[in-house]
């Protein structure tokens, strides 16, 4: 039976509109259509991006490659290298700087702090600027210097604590940033190595719903104001960049986990050195977890009695933060109190032991933990114990605070709203 005879009029000519040509009998090929027009270096860009999750996949065991939900969450890491690092492409520029969004618990690359917001500027080498703003009184508030990896002073990068500039009245803060200071220039100023390409900003907040954040501007000052139209060939070297900073940052610590498994140390913990962006003063231990839903770990050690700073952190499998937004699985110093014996004690578990110093794995039965001590007068590395959820209340001491699965249900809303509030552009 034919189309005419199976549609009305009207929608068989549009049926038959359309078949293609060439299957119309007696109807001449029609010519190849040419290739789709496409910007210099925008088909290198996909073809990188087409092969990123294979490339990544490669680097983990077997039978973590060949599972569905690690593919998907490596394939989220992959999305998540890919809008840091081209947020920082498109709003890089050294001559009309400003500071954009880096890490954080959307682009959770490299195992972002809970505590810290972070952002980037780009800076032309050899240029000036001038960071001004409200210096907020968060426990931290450091300025990085990246340079090239060639450079051989890229260890020694200086670091601009924020607590160190002077404020007006209104609390506002006002410092200079060159290779060299000017002549009779009395105000602050920070040094800026001549390879300087960004600088990186961290904001650590310990009391999130107290503490406010800094603002900062950036302007470069060695050049009027002003940005004319890029042309088009920087624009393509931008663009044909993308690609190897992409698979830099995208398979960076793909399998951090797995080699800290492989050390073996599961649960257990190790000091970490990491490369050269830490902060000044700052020290790690790590290690990786593994745990049945009834199973527990319980994370205890001394408290320096001098300490700027403190954290705990979980991650999963591939080295992201475990969602802190909306799951107990961050603590510090101003969250985490110590016991009556004056031991800090933090359990790690799937299930909600009662403990008030707890992390939640939220769904990772592996994955890693990983502390930090900063400005402290010692570094203690935590003893592990594993025990039973049920026996957690148990093996702890006599007097350690406890929680009602009410005021945990409270405590993880407050602290959602307080992240919430907190300024991330």
């Amino acid at each position: 039976m034919s189309i005419r005879r199976l549609l009305p009029l009207g929608l068989a000519a549009v049926a038959l509109a359309a078949i293609p040509c060439t299957a119309r009998a007696g109807a001449a090929p029609e010519p190849a259509a040419p290739p789709p027009l496409s910007p210099a270096g925008w088909q290198e860009f996909v073809e990188s991006l087409r092969t990123l999750p294979g490339r990544m996949l490669a680097r983990l065991p077997e039978p973590m490659r060949n599972d569905p939900q690690i593919q998907q969450e490596l394939a989220r890491l992959a999305l998540e290298a890919v809008v840091s690092t081209t947020l920082e492409t498109i709003g890089g520029d050294g001559d009309a700087p400003q500071f954009v969004p880096t890490l954080g618990q959307v682009l959770n690359i490299g195992q972002p702090n809970a505590d810290t917001v972070y952002r980037s500027a780009s800076i032309t080498p050899g240029g000036s600027y001038r960071l001004r703003g409200h210096r907020g009184n968060v426990a931290l508030a450091v300025i990085q210097q990246a340079l090239p990896p060639t450079d051989p002073g890229r260890g020694a990068a200086a670091q601009l604590d924020l607590a160190t500039l002077k404020v007006d009245k209104d609390g506002r803060y006002d410092v200079l940033l060159s290779v060299e200071k000017p002549a009779g220039y009395t105000g602050d100023w920070w040094e800026l190595k001549p390879s300087a390409t960004r600088l990186m900003i961290r904001m650590v907040s310990a009391d999130w719903s107290r503490e406010v954040d800094p603002t900062i501007s950036i302007e470069r000052v060695d050049k009027p104001v002003g940005r004319p139209r890029p042309p088009a060939a920087l624009l393509e070297k931008r663009l044909r960049a993308l690609p190897q900073q992409i698979d830099f940052i995208a398979q960076l610590f793909v399998g951090h986990v797995e080699k800290l498994r492989q050390e073996g140390y599961v649960n257990s913990l190790k000091v970490v050195t990491p490369p050269f962006t830490i902060l000044q003063g700052q020290f790690y231990y790590e290690g990786t977890y593994d745990l049945k839903d009834d199973e527990a770990l319980i994370i205890e050690s001394a408290i320096p009695a001098k300490c700027d700073y403190r954290s705990l952190i979980l991650t999963n499998e591939l080295y992201e933060t475990t969602d802190w937004y909306n799951n107990h699985s961050s603590l510090n110093g101003a969250q985490a109190a110590p016991d009556p014996d004056g031991k800090l004690r933090i359990v790690v578990s799937a299930k909600d032991p009662g403990a008030k110093n707890w992390l939640d794995t939220a769904g990772h039965p592996t994955g890693m933990i990983q502390g930090r001590w900063t400005g402290c007068d010692s570094q203690p590395i935590p003893t592990v114990q594993k025990v039973k959820v049920a026996d957690v209340l148990k093996v702890l001491p006599r007097g350690v605070a406890t929680v009602t699965p009410e005021q945990r249900q409270d405590i993880i809303r407050e602290r959602r709203r307080a992240l919430l509030e907190r300024p991330l552009w």
